[in-house]
């Protein structure tokens, strides 16, 4: 029995996932400005003469038209005319750092919650992404913002300005105590006894703050910096997501494994 069609909908989307389904299909899932993550169906996607045109490629936004199904199926795909194709430059890191992005779209969101800010977030970073020749360096911190932005418009957004536990001033001087379950930075006081806790030099901490401002000005970032901010955010969306993030481990800075995973009540120093 065919699902019943709640009828179509358009809206600009971003490709963050694709699988293949039969021969020539494909269950596509998309993160639309309009209608947030939906999960389609592209019947005859990868036909030599099909009506996709490129639109489907990962990490590319397309202009679709989506079938809206009442049963809670999948969406029926029937249009994707490319707006802008994720061009693969010669950084794996800009690289891995789209798909990274495209995952976080998928596990932090609900489907079809329309979340417009989120979606201009990504998309600005995925261009700025595409066909880079940039540094690794550059590329990291583009990320990082990227990281911090998804979860500061999805709700997880890490304290980094007071104590998450009790809303106190921070530390002005020397490292500051971070607890992954606690969702940030904590003050003195309320870091004894609390576990997964990690402590974060003035210099990460300072970088962190600058990623998460509004500002997408560029941001120095140094090997030795980028290293303890990478164990940071791989840590914290670990505890987050209940498993490592796949595609950072392939991002520039990655720390050795054991600083990457703070468990227990130890503090331990971020890299």
């Amino acid at each position: 029995m065919a699902a019943e069609r709640a009828g179509p909908a358009k809206s600009r989307a971003i490709v963050i996932r694709t699988v293949a389904f039969g021969e020539t299909s494909s269950v596509v899932t998309l993160f639309a400005r309009e209608l947030g993550k939906v999960r389609t169906l592209a019947k005859g996607a990868w036909r030599p003469k099909g009506h996709f045109d490129g639109g489907l490629d990962l990490l590319s936004t397309s202009e679709v038209l989506v079938l809206r199904t009442a049963s809670g199926g999948l969406d029926l795909l029937t249009e994707a005319c490319l707006e802008h194709r994720f061009r693969v430059g010669t950084s794996l890191a800009a690289v891995s750092g789209g798909m990274h992005v495209a995952a976080l779209l998928d596990d932090l969101t609900a489907d079809a919650d329309p979340q417009p800010e989120l979606f201009d977030a990504a998309h600005a970073t995925l261009r700025d992404l595409s066909g880079t020749v940039m540094p690794d360096d550059i590329v990291a911190g583009v990320v990082v913002r990227a990281e911090l932005a998804v979860l500061r418009i999805t709700g997880h957004g890490p304290a980094l300005c007071e104590c998450a536990a009790c809303g106190a001033a921070l530390p002005t001087a020397g490292r500051v105590a971070f607890g992954m379950l606690d969702g940030g930075t904590l003050c003195g006081r309320c870091r004894q006894g609390r576990r997964a806790v990690i402590s974060v030099s003035p210099a990460g901490l300072a970088a962190l703050r600058g990623f998460a401002s509004p500002d997408r000005g560029s941001i120095d970032l140094p090997p030795a910096v980028g290293a303890e901010v990478r164990a940071i955010m791989n840590a914290y969306l670990s505890h987050l997501l209940g498993r490592p993030p796949v595609a950072a481990r392939w991002l520039p800075h990655q720390p050795a494994p054991k600083a990457a995973r703070p468990r227990g009540s130890r503090e331990r120093h971020a890299p």
